[in-house]
């Protein structure tokens, strides 16, 4: 076989390769930049979510504070009989309050990254036993045949639900419950 044949033969060998070995490049690039993306919205996500998160928060220590300043009409009365309390207050009949921008005690400014402003409710779960009172309730059960009181004090509780923004408002958005339970 002389030098030209050989020649001739291996000519298009060389771009096949190429061509195959560009591809391969492209599908690994394709590949890093769906990664790539994929990386971004979760951390945009997650920004969402702790934005979210301490706006909630707020709403709730705004709310504990009501509660410690005053009895005004805020909550909800769920000690009522014939009354029924879902465990995750949603739907019209429920009081949210919206928290007042600003920058006062009772205020918080949710700032443009927030989907809207946070939102609370807070329930009068009626009267409980006072867990701090000193009046009867660590006592046995056979404490009264001694002469003790077993009588202890009660005291409101309130239930505060607190929502980062109102779903209807914020569809799109991260959406944070939080909800304890305070003594009034």
């Amino acid at each position: 076989m002389t030098m030209n044949a050989l020649k001739n033969r291996q000519s298009g060998i060389a771009l096949v390769i190429a061509l195959v070995l560009l591809l391969a490049i492209s599908l690994v690039g394709l590949a890093s930049i769906r990664g790539t993306t994929l990386q971004e919205k979760m951390s945009s996500n997650l920004q969402d979510r702790d934005i979210a998160f301490q706006a909630a928060e707020a709403a709730l220590r705004i709310a504990e504070r009501r509660i410690a300043d005053t009895t005004a009409d805020i909550w909800h009365d769920c000690s009522l009989g014939g009354v029924t309390c879902e465990a995750l207050p949603t739907g019209s009949s429920v009081p949210w309050q919206t928290v007042d921008a600003g920058t006062a005690a009772d205020e918080f400014d949710a700032g443009a990254l927030a989907a809207a402003q946070p939102q609370y409710v807070v329930e009068n779960m009626g009267l409980w036993p006072d867990p701090t009172s000193n009046t009867g309730v660590n006592l046995s059960g056979a404490a009264s045949q001694y002469g003790a009181q077993g009588t202890s004090t009660t005291i409101n509780f309130y239930r505060v639900t607190a929502r980062s923004a109102d779903p209807s408002v914020a569809s799109d958005r991260a959406i944070v419950v939080l909800q304890t339970w305070v003594r009034g």
